[in-house]
């Protein structure tokens, strides 16, 4: 029987595959805020049904089945949060947590309906691609923001992690998806990034920094 578990830890595979590369149980304990043993009951479970492959050297890999789900489930996350923001007019740092309950209750006749009332979008609120889109299926040319240097410029492209409080610091200043942003100072030994968004400039730390993606402006 398939779960709401065990599409959430489908889900976060997939997602740490993309963020980090070779998935390791342990972070992937961490991620799922469960202890190692219930991480390796489930791993365990999941194999046994073919959604993953799990090896020392490779760590955790979803099969084609999995991946197939995982992305299934991403898009339609995805796609509510769009709907949430879009059409219900929520602000950003509201629609995870919602957008996980929704994802798990949805048909694809509806998933189909819903994608086309949006206007079949390429990516979520915070600048992740949707499975399915254009924009999924073109390789990412995405660097953190603290990887540039004074003088470079760049546009958002998203943002790593949808944790509210970051979300909403985030919005405070300008600093969203599409928002062009460039790099007028960086303090000594990793201090923070004098960054300039719309006309303003501000303090950016190397850690939150490290959660922005950026492209090429």
């Amino acid at each position: 029987m398939i779960t709401e578990a065990v599409e959430e830890y489908l889900e976060a595979i997939y997602k740490m595959s993309l963020e980090e590369g070779p998935v390791i149980a342990a972070r992937l304990a961490e991620r799922m805020d469960v202890s190692p043993p219930t991480a390796a009951d489930m791993l365990r479970r999941l194999t046994e049904a073919g959604f993953i492959k799990v090896s020392r050297k490779k760590g955790v890999r979803l099969t084609a089945k999995g991946r197939e789900m995982a992305e299934t489930l991403v898009r339609r996350h995805r796609l509510w949060e769009r709907f949430l923001t879009d059409v219900l007019g929520f602000d950003w740092d509201q629609v995870h947590e919602e957008a996980c309950k929704l994802e798990h209750a949805i048909s694809d006749q509806v998933e189909e309906k819903l994608a086309a009332m949006l206007g079949d979008p390429e990516t979520c609120p915070h600048g992740h691609p949707i499975p399915g889109s254009k924009a999924a299926r073109q390789p990412s040319r995405d660097k953190p923001l603290s990887d540039l240097c004074v003088g470079d410029e760049a546009v958002i492209a998203k943002v790593v992690e949808e944790e509210p409080k970051l979300l909403q610091y985030l919005a405070s200043l300008g600093l969203l998806p599409d928002a062009h942003i460039s790099i007028k100072e960086i303090a000594p030994f990793k201090g923070p990034l004098l960054v300039q968004v719309a006309g303003a400039q501000y303090a950016l730390g190397q850690e939150v920094a490290s959660k922005i993606m950026v492209r090429s402006a």
